[in-house]
């Protein structure tokens, strides 16, 4: 079921720690973009841990998953390693993909104010629109909730 009002997702085409990936070559498979601030921090550890648990369940609807951040692909690299993670991860170093889809804001922590990413996910569906959108995301549980949503799609 494919909401027709739904906006197209921003196209990119960025490198990932499976190869370059181009969103519109995703076409006829719903894909999964959870953007969050740093590789290795405590919350966005909890966050691809949660993604990596559950990528055979999206695997087996057909879901492909990426998580996004700024980090260089050196820094994917090594996260993935330490952590024994799966899911790709896609380096937006320039933040052109982080504009695209909002996710780029005004940050405040312990007093100061900076941009960073909001830690947002993106449901996209076989025909390149966003069927959902998650913004200001809370770890626990979430992993999960999109995986319901994709399983709704």
């Amino acid at each position: 079921m494919t909401d027709t009002t739904a906006a197209a997702a921003p196209d990119f085409t960025l490198p990932s720690t499976d190869g370059e990936v181009t969103l519109s070559a995703l076409k006829g498979a719903p894909v999964v973009l959870f953007f969050y601030p740093r590789d290795d921090t405590s919350g966005c550890t909890k966050e691809n841990e949660a993604f990596t648990a559950l990528k055979p369940e999206f695997e087996t609807l057909g879901v492909k998953l990426y998580g996004v951040s700024k980090d260089s692909m050196a820094s994917h690299e090594k996260f993935m390693a330490k952590k024994a993670l799966t899911v790709p991860l896609i380096s937006d170093e320039g933040s052109d993909m982080c504009e695209a889809y909002g996710v780029w804001k005004e940050k405040k922590m312990y007093g100061k104010t900076f941009m960073g990413i909001e830690r947002s996910t993106f449901l996209i569906d076989a025909d390149g629109r966003i069927a959902r959108e998650w913004r200001k995301v809370k770890v626990p549980s979430h992993a999960e909730e999109v995986l319901e949503a994709a399983r709704a799609l």
